[in-house]
């Protein structure tokens, strides 16, 4: 247990993953609205929560068009709260598995990019999902709906890995070895059968940030990183000017591989699997996740 938790820490604390970054806003801002609900509650009453109140009126993404041109800061701040205790226990446990596997292979310049992606995914197609289709529109379900949660960003962190490693495979409690290929596939599945179900808006949201995740990695292995401009938000800051001798800028721009080269190890591991990949070619892909700045 004690190496357990040494290697938790050691991954959280000086890795230097985004993963870390995430999760640490995501439960900051839980704490911050719920603690002081519950100190509120403590002088006002149970059930009287001006701050919650608030916050589901002005933090969550609301369905209703009119309601969102006010409120168009929404998109963000919703994947960044959370219901509760469990909604927010399983989603950073998620994010921590996958997100892990996610960087091994990626590095850490992509996660932050997705996560937003995947967010404003899921938030789109609630939205469309609510105003478009008959089963909504004819009970007005758009006028008092709200989604809130990580799930949507989660997901596509889940799905943009299983997509670039279907046959990675993973342990589950009383299942045993799994390839999260299939694991990826019964979890969409039971988000689709489930928009019937008590939280319609919660699961459509989820499916758009699993389609987010899907895409992102087929462009990204055709050479096409579109959620470039968001990962550069992110970067630390460079100097405007930097000199260099010219034996120093060759051996820099021989070191980084070559982008058709790049491509070819990703198209290998998503269909054969990153053990099948040479010593060279593990490198190769290092050097790319640590040195690409898009």
């Amino acid at each position: 247990m004690s190496t357990l938790w040494q290697n938790i820490q050691y991954k959280i604390q000086q890795s230097g993953s985004k993963i870390r970054l995430l999760i640490g806003i995501n439960v900051i801002v839980f704490l911050a609205i719920n603690v002081t609900a519950v100190v509120e509650q403590l002088f006002t009453g149970f059930g009287n929560s001006a701050i919650l109140a608030f916050t589901n009126e002005y933090l969550h993404l609301p369905a209703a068009l009119p309601k969102l041109l006010t409120r168009f800061w929404t998109p963000i701040t919703y994947m960044f709260m959370h219901a509760g205790v469990l909604h927010i226990l399983f989603n950073m446990l998620w994010l921590y598995w996958m997100g892990q596997i996610f960087e091994e292979y990626l590095g850490n310049k992509r996660t932050i990019g997705l996560y937003i992606a995947g967010g404003l995914a899921g938030g789109l197609l609630f939205v469309a999902a609510y105003n478009l289709l008959p089963a909504f529109t004819n009970v007005n379900a758009a006028e008092n709906s709200t989604v809130v949660g990580a799930s949507a960003s989660v997901m596509a962190i889940v799905v943009a890995t299983a997509t670039l490693l279907p046959n990675y495979t993973i342990s589950l409690i009383f299942i045993g070895p799994v390839k999260l290929k299939w694991l990826v596939l019964f979890l969409v599945i039971l988000d689709f059968i489930m928009i019937v179900g008590s939280n319609p808006g919660g699961e459509i949201a989820h499916i758009g940030g699993a389609l987010m995740g899907f895409i992102y990695i087929k462009q990204l292995q055709r050479g096409n990183d579109f959620l470039g401009a968001i990962n550069k938000l992110f970067k630390h800051a460079q100097p405007k000017m930097k000199v260099i001798t010219n034996n120093n800028a060759q051996k820099r721009s021989s070191g980084l591989p070559r982008q058709d080269e790049i491509d070819r190890i990703l198209d290998k591991i998503s269909g054969t699997g990153y053990d099948s990949l040479t010593k060279q070619e593990k490198e190769t892909l290092f050097r790319a996740s640590n040195n690409n700045e898009s």
